[in-house]
C-alpha cells in the first residue's frame, strides 16, 4: 500500500526525474573546453542561513555501490573522478598500515569511471563534450589542479561530488542530449523475469532498490525501506529483491518520489520527535500546502504562519470550500525513523481530505485553553512533545511518541497515556524549578501543559464514554471533581501568600505542590492553617473578605481531603491551577465563568 501510493504520487508529478535520473547536490563543477584543458573550477555553493549549500543538478542515477566499486556516469566523488585521495580516509589507513590497500582501491575506482565513460555507444563518445572529458582524463594529473588555491584545498580536504561542463555550455556534460538518449536506451525494459507487485505486469525485477535519503538520524549514504541483505530475511530460497518483487522502473518511481518528499527543502515533510514524517494526496488538494503549517514549528520569520493555516482550517467550511468537504480525495501521511542501515515505518494512515480535516480540527478543538496574551494561540506537536520532555530538551522525547501523538492525531483517537504521565510527571519534578538566569520560580504549569492534560482528559472520557464533565477552556464554577477543586484552592492559598508577602521569593508551590497534587490529606491541613496566617498579615480589609468568599466557596464542592488523587485527577488538578492562575490576571475580573 506504501510503495504503491508513492508509485502512483510519481506518476501524478512530471516535474520528478525520469527513470535513470536524479537530482543531486553537486559542490564543484569543472568546466573544460573542447581540447580537455581546464578553464575554471566552478564553487557552485551559496550561503543558506550560516552553512553553504550546493547547487542541486539532474544527473544520472548513482550506481549501486554497496561495499564494491561502481562509478557514476561523468560525476562522482574526487576519487572517482581525479583518483585523489580522501585525505580523512589516507590518514586512517596510515594509522592501521593500510595505506596500500587504499591506494589499491583508489586506482580502481579511478579506472571504474573512466571506463564507464569509454563503454558509452561509439556516437556518443563523438561527442564534443564527452570527448572534451576523455581528454582532460588523459592530459590532467590531480597535481595541475593546484592553481585554483582555496577551492583545490577544499576538494582535497572534503572529497565533494563534482561533474563536468564545456566551455560555452550552460547544462552540464552529462545532461547533452546524446548521453540522455544513450542512458534512456540503456534503462528501457527488455524482457522480464518477475511479476511486479505495484503494476502486475511482468518485468525485470529490481535486486538493490535505490536508497532513501534525507531520514532524520539515518546513514547520510541513505538506507532502504525494502532490503533482503541476509538469509533470515529471504523464503523459499529466493534473493534480495525477489522477495518483494518490484520491478526496476516501479522502485525507481517509488524511491524518487519518496526522496523528492524527503528533500531538505521540501514542503511536504515535518519532523515529529524521532519520525521523518511526508504527507501527499493523490491529487492535489490545499492540505499538501496546509499540512506543514498546521504541525510544524513556524518560521522565525514568519512566526504566525501556523495561525493562519489553522485559522483558514476552521473557515473553509463556511466558505463550502476544499478541504473540509473533500471526501472523494485520499490523503497519505507517513512516519519514517532511523534503523540500522535500513528504514522503519514508523506510522501509516490513509484518510480522506475531509475525515483528516475534522480529526484536525477536533485535536485543536481539545488543545484549546486561555492562555497569556503573548503565548502562540496554537501550539506545534513538536512543542506538545517537549512539554513531557525532561528538561525540555528535545533528545529526552521517548523514541516512539511523536508517532503515537501524530497517529492519534490524524485517526481522532485518544493520546497516548504515556503523554499524559510524562507531562504530570514534569509538573511535579519542576514544582520548585527556577531560572538560571534571574534565579526566579518558573511556572511549572505551562500552557502548553495544561492544554495537552486538557487534550488527554477530554479525549480519553469521549472514547470511553464516560459520564463525566469535560475540562473547560476556561474557569469552571460547574466542575465538581475533586482534583480540579482542589487545584483552584491551591492557587488561591498561593496568590493569598503572594499578596501577604509582596516580593516573596519563594511559595508554597515549592514544597507542597507535589504532595498536594498527589496527596491532598498530607498536604492541605498544613496549608489551610498557613493560609489563616496570611490572611491576617493582608492590610486591605475588603481583600480578606474576597478571598475568605472565594476560598469558602471552592470549598463547597470538597466534602473532605483524599488521601490520594489518580493520574487523572492529578491531571485536573494541574488544570484547575492553571485556570485560577490565569482567572485571577485576567483584564475583566479575576473570576470568570468558565465556557
Amino acid at each position: 500500500m506504501i510503495l504503491q501510493a508513492l508509485y502512483d504520487y510519481y506518476q501524478r508529478k512530471p516535474d520528478l526525474p525520469r527513470e535513470g535520473f536524479e537530482s543531486k547536490e553537486v559542490p564543484f563543477v569543472i568546466e573544460v573546453s573542447k581540447i580537455g584543458s581546464v578553464v575554471q573550477i566552478e564553487d557552485t555553493r551559496s550561503l543558506d542561513g550560516k552553512k553553504k549549500r550546493a547547487k542541486n543538478y539532474l544527473l544520472p542515477q548513482a550506481a549501486k555501490k554497496s561495499v564494491n566499486v561502481a562509478a557514476n556516469m561523468l560525476w562522482g566523488n574526487a576519487e572517482y573522478v581525479l583518483g585523489l585521495p580522501d585525505e580523512k580516509k589516507l590518514a586512517d589507513r596510515k594509522g592501521k598500515g593500510k595505506e596500500g590497500d587504499y591506494g589499491d582501491r583508489l586506482k580502481d575506482m579511478h579506472t571504474a569511471f573512466v571506463d564507464a565513460i569509454k563503454a558509452l555507444p561509439k556516437g556518443v563518445q563523438a561527442d564534443e563534450g564527452v570527448r572534451a572529458v576523455l581528454k582532460f582524463i588523459d592530459q590532467t594529473k590531480p597535481a595541475d589542479l593546484e592553481r585554483f588555491g582555496e577551492i583545490w584545498k577544499e576538494i582535497r580536504s572534503t572529497n565533494p561530488n563534482m561533474t563536468f561542463r564545456l566551455q560555452g555550455d550552460l547544462e552540464l556534460v552529462c545532461q547533452r542530449p546524446s548521453v540522455i538518449n544513450a542512458l534512456n536506451e540503456a534503462t528501457s525494459e527488455k524482457g522480464g523475469d518477475g511479476i511486479c507487485l505495484l503494476t502486475g505486469q511482468k518485468v525485470k525485477i529490481e535486486r538493490l532498490h535505490p536508497l532513501i535519503k534525507g531520514v532524520w538520524g539515518a546513514q547520510t549514504s541513505g538506507a532502504n525501506v525494502v532490503s533482503f541483505n541476509l538469509p533470515s530475511f529471504t523464503s523459499w530460497g529466493k534473493e534480495q529483491g525477489d522477495n518483494a518483487p518490484v520491478g526496476e522502473k516501479a522502485a525507481f518511481a517509488y524511491t524518487t518520489a519518496l526522496n523528492y518528499l524527503l528533500a531538505r527543502d521540501s514542503r511536504q515533510r515535518i519532523q515529529i520527535g524521532d519520525a521523518s514524517t511526508v504527507f501527499w494526496a493523490d491529487k492535489a488538494s490545499s492540505l499538501e500546502d496546509q499540512f506543514a503549517d498546521l504541525f510544524g514549528e513556524p518560521p522565525k520569520d514568519d512566526p504566525d504562519r501556523n495561525a493562519r493555516a489553522i485559522k483558514s482550517l476552521y473557515e473553509a467550511p463556511k466558505h463550502g470550500i476544499a478541504p473540509i468537504d473533500d471526501v472523494q480525495t485520499r490523503f497519505f501521511v507517513l512516519g519514517l525513523s532511523p534503523n540500522a542501515a535500513r528504514i522503519a515505518i514508523r506510522f501509516w494512515h490513509v484518510g480522506t481530505v475531509a475525515e483528516l480535516a475534522r480529526n484536525i480540527q477536533q485535536h485543536f478543538d481539545d488543545l484549546e485553553i486561555i492562555h497569556p496574551e503573548f503565548e502562540m494561540p496554537y501550539l506545534s506537536v513538536f512543542r506538545l512533545l517537549l512539554a513531557s520532555a525532561v528538561q525540555g530538551k528535545s533528545e529526552n522525547i521517548p523514541p516512539n511518541l511523536g508517532g503515537d501523538v501524530m497517529r492519534a492525531i490524524l485517526a481522532g483517537n485518544p493520546y497516548p497515556t504515556i503523554l499524559l504521565q510524562g507531562v504530570v510527571r514534569r509538573i511535579r519534578a519542576e514544582q520548585s524549578k527556577r531560572d538560571e538566569r534571574t534565579g526566579k520560580l518558573m511556572q511549572n504549569v505551562t500552557h502548553a501543559r495544561a492544554a495537552l492534560i486538557k487534550a488527554c482528559l477530554n479525549r480519553q472520557g469521549r472514547s470511553l464514554k464516560i459520564a463525566q464533565k469535560e475540562v473547560a477552556v476556561s474557569l469552571d464554577f460547574t466542575n465538581c471533581n475533586s482534583g480540579y477543586r482542589l487545584g483552584r484552592l491551591f492557587a488561591v492559598l498561593e496568590k493569598t501568600q503572594e499578596e501577604a508577602n509582596p516580593g516573596i521569593n519563594s511559595t508554597i508551590r515549592e514544597r507542597f505542590y507535589g504532595s498536594a497534587s498527589a496527596t491532598p490529606l498530607t498536604a492541605f491541613p498544613i496549608l489551610m492553617k498557613l493560609k489563616n496566617h496570611h490572611i491576617a498579615k493582608l492590610e486591605n480589609p475588603g481583600r480578606k473578605i474576597n478571598l475568605e468568599r472565594l476560598i469558602g466557596e471552592i470549598m463547597e464542592g470538597v466534602n473532605d481531603f483524599p488521601a490520594h488523587l489518580s493520574l487523572a485527577d492529578q491531571g485536573r488538578f494541574a488544570v484547575g491551577y492553571y485556570h485560577q492562575r490565569q482567572a485571577f490576571f485576567s483584564k475583566t475580573t479575576e473570576i470568570k465563568q468558565g465556557e
